[in-house]
Order: C-alpha cells, then sequence, then structure tokens
C-alpha cells in the first residue's frame, strides 16, 4: 500500500513536537527526550536540504588576473 510522504512527514512532525506523557488530573508532562529531538530535527533538515536544487554542489569559473 503506497503512503504519501509529505503526511508521513507531517505526522512525524507533528508528533516530535507533542509532549511524550501527559496525565491531566495530577498535572505532569513528560518531553521526548534530547536525543530523539535533535536526532529527528536532525532528519527533518537533511530532508528539506535533499529538496533544494543543486545537492549543495556550486560551479564558477576560474578567470587569472592579467591583461585582457
Amino acid at each position: 500500500m503506497p503512503t504519501n510522504s509529505s503526511s508521513d512527514d507531517e505526522a512525524l512532525r507533528e508528533a516530535a513536537s507533542q509532549p511524550a506523557k501527559v496525565s491531566v488530573d495530577g498535572q505532569s508532562v513528560e518531553q521526548h527526550p534530547l536525543k530523539d529531538r535533535l536526532e529527528a530535527d536532525r532528519y527533518f533538515a537533511s530532508k528539506d536540504a535533499a529538496k533544494k536544487p543543486g545537492l549543495g554542489i556550486k560551479f564558477a569559473q576560474i578567470v587569472p588576473p592579467g591583461p585582457g
């Protein structure tokens, strides 16, 4: 069954931004571990970078100085 990558990414982004545990009457909230949040941030940054054209390669013409 094919999945929609953009909706999967949005679901992952939302899950990463939500707390890991919540208790209403006791009013306790537990966040995701920092390591997991950093890994999720790195994952989304790499996905966003891969969408950009050029893949980080830049071409330039080198012209030596001199008369001309």
